[in-house]
Order: structure tokens, then sequence, then C-alpha cells
């Protein structure tokens, strides 16, 4: 008697095979065997015809799914019944939320098995975990699965009729994804407040005090009896002092004449006050906050850090890696106890087991929390893992761990000193008792030097002390505008809010960015001119599907679907199909919308239009009789956009550019100009014809337009600098500005060009020999084809199941691919390094090179098998497409 299991991945597949009877077959269906239709290629020629056939579903009948077998898919389904036809017992594996179980409800659907079918559900993946679901299967969950197909209508229904619109009023390839424009007006939201800000200054007193020979700081307080503000007075929206609030805002003149008249006065410690405190652990990790504390401490984006959870879960080191319950069950809290009184020592146990309550919004799923797996918890170092999956699971370990700990005590010390009608206010903490802070400081990936910069050691202080001024300063500060979201923090503001869920929140983003809505520069997302367009179309006409409480309702709704307590098809027939539903309102604003006013922008204190153009954004001005048009920096945001930009922007394309000097050797003038990636200068005029261009010569990225002068001009202009001879080939050392930043590089003339990058402490224009010489002599980490067999992966996807060979993805100079051994694959349309994942590169390879007469029957196969019956779910990926 045989036994056939299906999970998801090769990886997965692989473990698992591990801790089943040997007569168990373990295989993977790659993922999702059937969809709806991705594209008008996918959809069967019967339905072709219809109008709703486009969105993949029959709108006309009862919302009747189309569900298509995706291309090079069809290969594995051949392959499942094949080997069901030999087996007398059917597992379906696959994971134990609504996506897993959709899966699990398509093979059933496809597959058609005639022997017994068992659902096999774990939250981790250990040899106990596994014996003990095997004796416990059950059923497939049908509102699980009807929950998941209403999601995933409803999303591809927004997203289907939405996107179109845009493309016409708009710009093509845009999309309005349902949980993807929530996200995408937050963003745009925050630029705004950015853009109204006032920026307010005001200033302050510091001391540097002493006390039997002990230095301590102390910041003034109050004055003549008065609070003097402090940032928590002003709006963090607006910049501006709060109404009502009775503070003394100083000024820089008051500031310096204040110290004039303290200096030399005596101090004296008018009060003391220890107040005891304790904090507790944090809950342990779920789907959201391990994606925000994997950005804050590894700086790891969302898809990333997804990516190698998924890996550590199937490689049975983590339980299931997509939940947004904090609880621990039984054997976690005891194998985290146990390592916190081997680690630690009992005195660091908290008394009793704790356990946490989820606080999210919606929160549904019935798994643990993000965890180790197993009864007892392998040490990270013990674990064999290395580099971003090594440091991944320390963070889940620690945090595990940290919540079984006991709390920390703490004591808050605040002293006032006082010089004449001054008060100075000096503020210390003492740890009395480490707890959990000796395994895990939010925020810091060391807690023993955090331990350290926790504590704050004051002088012991007492009413009437005299301590000596050594020093006394005045402090200027302003106020800045509310921060861009992260990814850490715009997941965050997702959860709280209640929009979308935690598992789609690393491809939400990364749809936000590949679609041009967002670029993510040092951990920021900045909204572009683009979403500005679509936001302002959304709120205009479409309010609600962009508001976060409607978006949280629709949640609830469907979270309802998945318990049985809302029916789904009225759900749906009402939203789509009611007189205010999505398919009338669309209808009856297109005619309504403007394109030319739909690509307009409006943007506070500027007296021109910012469009959305064929190529990215432009301005326009009216200037006399002419309607001036210029293209916008890509470096440029909409809050950074001042009117002096603007002005410049347009000068150059009227007068031509600015002359900033001329060249002193050729006499040549010296042109600034703003092109597509920032400021660059040009050296002489632009010939007409063919002749020779002029040189010219970038700045690094995020130089000031007002910061380039004559003789930065020069510098740059003067690239590459030659720095001197290697001394072992004699060939020349220079120094240059390229398109991925600062860098030497020797010329070796036919043996090419051995090239290193700046370190950060380097400076391009100084830069010596001798330092160049040394970066020259590290091993080479960049790209290109010196690096050759050796030359560094963009990503590695893993082990290939079969020969445990590596499958690494390259960038080569006909475009990305992926290796295995001395297969090639280049990577698929749409597809880029951070979107490809194992599973699809081993299906690809598995596909290499098929025989034409093959893909011909196959897709012809495919049409045939095509099933339009009724669904029950869809995969949890939002159809933000």
């Amino acid at each position: 008697m045989s036994t056939l299991v299906i999970v998801e991945s090769p990886t997965k597949a692989k473990t698992i095979r591990n801790y089943l009877p040997k007569d168990f077959i373990v295989e993977a269906s790659m993922g999702h065997i059937r969809d709806l239709p991705s594209s008008a290629e996918e959809i069967p020629a019967d339905y072709k015809q219809y109008d709703w056939a486009r969105l993949g579903v029959n709108v006309e009948n009862d919302f009747e799914p189309i569900y298509v077998i995706p291309k090079g898919k069809n290969k594995k389904v051949q392959e499942l019944k094949k080997l069901l036809k030999g087996a007398d017992e059917l597992i379906l594996a696959t994971d134990e939320d609504r996506e897993g179980e959709s899966i699990s409800w398509h093979l059933l659907q496809l597959l058609k098995p005639k022997v017994p079918i068992k659902r096999m559900v774990f939250h981790e993946i250990t040899k106990e975990a596994i014996q003990k679901a095997l004796s416990n299967c059950r059923d497939i969950d049908e509102n699980l699965v009807h929950a998941q197909e209403t999601r995933r209508i409803l999303d591809r229904l927004v997203g289907y009729t939405l996107s179109p619109l845009l493309w016409k009023k708009i710009a093509r390839g845009l999309s309005a994804g349902r949980v993807q424009s929530v996200a995408v007006r937050l963003l745009v939201q925050r630029e705004r407040l950015r853009r109204a800000f006032n920026s307010a200054s005001y200033w302050d007193l510091k001391a540097l005090l002493n006390h039997e020979k002990n230095d301590f700081e102390a910041k003034l307080s109050t004055l003549a009896g008065q609070k003097l503000a402090t940032g928590s007075d002003f709006d963090p929206n607006t910049g501006e002092l709060i109404k009502g609030k009775k503070v003394t805002v100083l000024n820089e003149q008051e500031a310096i004449a204040l110290k004039d008249r303290l200096e030399g006065k005596p101090w004296t410690v008018t009060d003391t006050d220890e107040k005891p405190t304790t904090r507790k652990p944090y809950a342990p990790f779920t789907t959201s906050t391990l994606q925000q504390e994997a950005n804050r401490k590894l700086g790891l984006g969302a898809k990333d850090t997804m990516r190698i959870a998924q890996s550590l879960y199937e490689n049975g080191y983590i339980t299931y890696m997509r939940t947004d319950s904090v609880h621990l069950s039984d054997q976690a809290v005891a194998a985290a106890r146990a390592c916190v009184e081997q680690m630690y020592g009992k005195e660091y146990l908290s008394p009793k087991p704790r356990q946490y309550k989820t606080k999210s919004k919606g929160a549904q799923e019935a798994h643990e929390a993000i965890r180790p797996a197993g009864n007892t918890f392998r040490l990270p170092k013990e674990t064999g893992l290395r580099d971003r999956e090594l440091a991944l699971y320390d963070l889940i370990w620690k945090r595990t761990v940290a919540s079984q700990m006991a709390e920390a005590r703490l004591t808050q010390i605040a002293v006032n000193i006082q010089v004449e009608d001054a008060v100075f206010r000096s503020s210390g903490k003492r740890i009395d008792f480490p707890g959990f802070f000796r395994a895990y400081v939010e925020g810091s990936d060391d807690p023993e030097a955090a331990l350290e910069n926790q504590e704050v050691i004051l002088p012991n202080l007492k009413q009437g002390d005299r301590p000596n001024c050594k020093e006394l300063d005045v402090v200027h500060h302003q106020t800045q505008p509310p921060a861009r979201y992260t990814e850490a923090s715009l997941v965050k503001t997702l959860e709280t809010e209640g929009v979308g869920r935690p598992s789609t929140y690393a491809s939400i983003i990364s749809t936000i960015i590949d679609r041009g809505y967002a670029q993510l520069r040092s951990k920021a997302l900045i909204p572009t001119f683009t979403a500005f367009a679509v936001v302002s179309l959304l709120e205009q006409n479409f309010e609600e599907l962009v508001d976060t409480k409607f978006t949280s309702k629709m949640e609830q709704s469907l979270d309802e679907i998945a318990t049985g307590q809302t029916p789904w098809l009225p759900y749906l027939k009402q939203f789509y199909l009611g007189d205010l539903g999505l398919q009338n309102q669309v209808k009856t604003r297109e005619t309504e919308i403007d394109p030319s006013q739909a690509k307009a922008i409006y943007l506070e204190n500027l007296d021109v239009q910012v469009k959305i153009g064929r190529f990215g954004a432009y301005l326009e001005a009216q200037r006399g009789d002419d309607l001036v048009k210029s293209s916008i920096p890509e470096e440029l945001t909409p809050s950074d956009l001042h009117p002096e930009q603007v002005e410049m922007l347009l000068k150059q394309k009227i007068e031509g550019p600015k002359v900033l000097g001329h060249d002193p050797e050729s006499e040549k003038p010296i042109y600034l100009l703003i092109g597509t990636y920032g400021p660059y200068v040009q050296l002489g005029d632009t010939p007409e014809g063919r002749a020779k261009k002029p040189k010219t010569a970038s700045f690094p990225k995020g130089t000031l337009l007002e910061d380039i002068d004559l003789e930065m001009a020069l510098s740059y202009l003067s690239l590459p600098r030659t720095l001197g001879e290697h001394p072992e080939t004699g060939k020349p050392v220079k120094a240059s500005l390229g398109r991925f930043g600062a860098y030497v590089v020797h010329d070796q003339g036919k043996d090419g060009k051995d090239y290193r990058s700046l370190k950060k402490e380097d400076d391009l224009l100084t830069i010596s020999f001798e330092r160049a010489l040394e970066l020259l002599a590290q091993p080479k980490r960049g790209r290109g084809r010196s690096a050759g067999s050796t030359k560094k992966p963009l990503r590695e996807l893993g082990n290939h199941p079969d020969d445990e060979q590596p499958i690494n993805i390259y960038d080569g100079p006909y475009g990305v691919y992926f290796k295995h051994g001395k297969t090639n694959v280049k990577l698929p349309e749409g597809e880029t390094a951070e979107s490809m994942s194992l599973d699809k590169a081993l299906l690809l390879l598995k596909d290499k090179a098929p025989a034409k007469k093959k893909t011909t029957t196959r897709k012809k196969a495919t049409t045939k098998k095509t099933t339009a019956k009724k669904t029950t779910t869809r995969r949890k990926k939002t159809e933000d497409s």
C-alpha cells in the first residue's frame, strides 16, 4: 500500500519525507495548480465572446470563476495524476491557512482522486508534529475555501475594473488593487503633510555640570516659573506651536542673552525624585511584528523577511510564519523557559509561564506565534545556519525566549537644579535588574551593548548640593516634518488599521515599488508624482475604496464569510452589481473624469502644474504667450519640489542652461543642467550633427543643486583622476564616478580593468594612491566578467532537491538569469531577481527547451481541461495588478 502526499514546495517535500514511512511518496505541487486567468491569452476560447471574460469571473452568473491551469503547470498536473494512479491513498498536506486550504481544494477538484482522501495540517515541520498530524487528519474546511475564494474574486473585481480606468485617464500600466491603493494613499497623505509642514525654530540651553568629580548634563526646563518649549509642544503635522500651549519659546538672541546672564552664577539642587518602574517583555513574533523588527534590526524588506522565514519553516527551524497569533503552546513555553534557565539562570525566569493576547484588528488565524520549532529550541549557533537565515532565526529565538523572562526593573531619576530664575533638569535611569533585557532589546542587535546604553548614571545628588557649571551652551532646535513611512512603519499602520492581512503586506509593498508608485531610498518609501495622480483620482471618485475604515470593514466581512456568519454571494452582488456597486460607479464616472485633469497634480505654493506624461512627470507653465514644459528629474519628490527648483527647470527650458563660469584651460563655458537623474554639468556647447558630444559630469546621489559651483564642477569634470602607476603592472590606477557610485580602477590594458567601490569614509576627490592600492588589494565582491566563475550571485534561491546543487541568480551581459549546474535560464518577462522563487526556478528548469509539438499539445490540453466550476478559494496574494 502506498500513500501520495502533496505539499506546495520541493523544500517542504524534502523535509517532510524524512518523517514519514518509506512507502509514502511526497511530491510538490509547486504552489497553485489552478487560478483565475492572468492574461487574455489564458482565457479559454469558449468564454472570450463575453464581456465579463476579461475579469475571469462570470459576474452575470453568481460570480462563477473561470479556473485555468497557469502556463507551465500542465506538466506538473500530469505528473501528479500519474503518481495518484499508483497510490492507495491521497494526503493533502498544504499549509494550514486559507491559501493552503485553497491549494488543497484545487488539487482535489483537478485530480479527481478515486482513492481515500485526507487533509493533514501542522504548524511546524518536526518529527513529532508530522506524526501527530498524520494521526489527526481532517476534511477540507469549506468555510476557509469560501472565504479565500471570495477574497480572490473581490480583489480581482477591484483590480480589473479600476485599473483600465487608470489606463484611460492617466497612463498605461497603472493598477488600483484593493489593499494596494489604500497603502499608496497612506504614503501620499504623509507626503502631503510634509509639503504643508512649516518648520519652526526654538532655542534652549544645555549645561555640563560636575559634582564630586562626576560630569553630568542638564537642560533648561523652566524660566521665570514658566515651562520652556520642547518638541512635544509643536504640532507634529504642521510644525507650528500647538494652540493654547502656555510655554516660553526662546529665539536665538534671547537664548544668548540668557546664557550671558547665567554664566558665573551659583547652581543649587532644589529637589530630586526617584521612581521605580518595570518593563514587561514583548510578545512572541507574528507575521507583522517579525517584518517590522527584521526591517529595523536587520535592514530586511518585508519580502525578503517572508522569503527567508519560509525557508526556515520548510527546513524545520521555525513554526509557520503566516500568523497573527501571539499564543505559545505549552511545549513552546516549556522549551523557552528551559532556554532561559540554561542560558541566564532561574532568577531570570518569569515567576509564572506567560501567555499573550492578540491585539491586532481582525486577527483570525488559529496558529501559534512564530517561534523556533520543536519541543526544545536549538541554539542559533547550533543550527548550522548562515548569513541572513541565521540572523532571522537568532531574532526569532531571542524574542521567543525573552517572552518567558522576568520583567526588567528600573529606577527613573530626575534632578532639578536652579540658577537664578532658571531651572535645569537632569534625567537618569538605573537598571536594578535587567530581566528580559539580557536576551532581547527591541531595535538593538546586541542586548549587552544595549544594556549599557539603557542606563544614564547621575552622581549622588541631594537637595542643597551645589554642582559646578563647567560649560553652558545655547542649543538650536527645528521641528521636523512627519517621517516618511518605512516598510516597518507602513506594515504597522496597515495592521493597526485592520487593512489587508499580514501575509499579503510583503507582496503589496513590492507591487507599490514595481508599479512606480514609490521609490525605496534609505529605507523610506517615497511616493512618486504618479502616486499623487492616482490617489487624487480615487479620492475624488471612489473615496470609500481608499478609506482605511471601509477597507477594514471589508476585511471583517471576509472573516465572517470564513466562519459562515455572512453568505458570500449576496455580499459580492451588493459590492459589485448593486445600484451603488463598483461596476455602476465606474460606468458613471468614466464619462465624467477629464483625462487632462486626472493627469494634473496641484501642489501648494506652486503656480505651475505638474502632469503625468508618457515618459513620467513634467512641469507645465504659461510663460508669456508660450506654454513651457520641462521634465522633472526622478530624484525630485513631490514634497521636495519648491518654487526655486521649478523656476530653474523652466528657465533652463526657455533660456538654456545656467553658465557657472568658464574652464580656465579651454575657456569653454560650463553649463549647469538638470537631467532625468539629477543635476549635471557640461563643458562647452552641444554641436550640431554627428560631431563629438561635449564632456559631461554627474554628481554623487543626493547632491543639492544650490551647492554646485564652478570649483565643484571643475573637480568632477576633471575625473577620472590618475592617482599613480600600479607597482606590479606599471598600469594606471584611477578614481572616478560611475553609475553605481565612486570607484577606483586598475586599468590593465588587454588584461581588463579591476574595479573597487569606495567606502563611505573615502572621498573621491581626495583619495590617495596608497588608499586606492589598499582597496584594490581587497577581495573582489563586484560584478562583471572579471569576476569569472566566482562572481557573487544577485540572490541565492536554494539547492535543487534532486542533486543539492545551488540555484543562484546572476546579472549577465544579456540580462538577469539563474543558473543550476551548467544550465542557464533567463528570467521570464515580468520576473525580477527579487520576485523569483525556488519553486518557479524548478518549474522553469523542468520545462527547459521542451519540444515544440509537446508544447502545442500541452496548450490544447490546458484549454480542454479548463474548468469553470464554482469554487471556494483564492490565493492569499491580493489582486493588486
